[in-house]
């Protein structure tokens, strides 16, 4: 996924409301405030200072010119793509080239479609040799054990949206089709990822019940740069935690 427009660099001011982002640009110190596509708690992303990068907008009807992008991770030195938007089309392009699982072959799909008890699935593979595949994806951006440094975690805060998609997914594979969640891992720091049952026991316990109905667990690893963000392959996952 090529970004449309050249990015521009600068350094957070603060971040707030959730959605919004003070951010000072290098042209005179002059600030704008960008929209921070990020619904979750954005742990040790959001330090004031941090070094990230915006997109600008030529559209007048929007409200904020800027979206931010990028941040830079201060412990690693890493690039990290903090726009949970982005990560679809960053996944269509992993699985139109292959990159998922070799499994996942499929003559079509389609986006958001409805399924379940008023959700939408990000894609569903279909194929005319087998029943659909629907798959969801999960954007990884949490860093944070000084033990293991380079192991990506999700999620970041308690979700119940999350929790309710795995539940969607473990009642289509009972249906008969099949069931896949892809985590994303938007950082190019990281060489696992698992899930932190610590910060929502409700998701974890969700992600146990799912696998044990046969839904299929997936990550992909990324490289980033002010100019795309790429899946690379798969990047390997943690056991899950016990269930409580």
């Amino acid at each position: 996924m090529k970004f449309s427009e050249p990015l521009v660099q600068g350094r957070l001011i603060r971040r707030y409301k959730r959605f919004l982002a003070d951010v000072e640009l290098p042209t005179g110190g002059y600030m704008v405030v960008a929209h921070c596509a990020n619904p979750g708690s954005m742990a040790g992303l959001a330090e004031p200072g941090a070094e990230v990068w915006l997109s600008p907008s030529s559209n007048p009807k929007r409200k904020l010119k800027w979206t931010w992008e990028l941040v830079r991770d201060a412990g690693t030195g890493g690039l990290v793509g903090i726009h949970t938007g982005r990560a679809n089309a960053i996944v269509e392009d992993a699985l139109t080239a292959g990159l998922v699982d070799p499994s996942l072959r499929f003559d079509r799909f389609r986006r958001e479609v409805k399924y379940g008890t008023g959700s939408r699935v990000d894609f569903m593979l279909e194929s005319d040799a087998g029943p659909p595949c629907y798959l969801e994806v999960k954007s990884v951006t949490l860093r944070r054990s000084l033990q293991r440094p380079h192991h990506a975690e999700f999620p970041d805060a308690v979700t119940a949206r999350g929790a309710r998609h795995l539940q969607e997914l473990a009642n289509v594979k009972k249906a008969g089709a099949r069931a896949v969640l892809v985590y994303l891992v938007q950082r190019d720091d990281c060489d696992t990822v698992g899930l932190a049952a610590d910060i929502d026991p409700a998701y974890a316990a969700a992600a146990q019940d799912a696998v044990s109905h046969g839904v299929e667990m997936f990550a992909l690893r990324c490289r980033l740069s002010p100019e795309e963000i790429i899946a690379t392959g798969p990047l390997p996952m943690a056991p899950l935690p016990p269930a409580r």
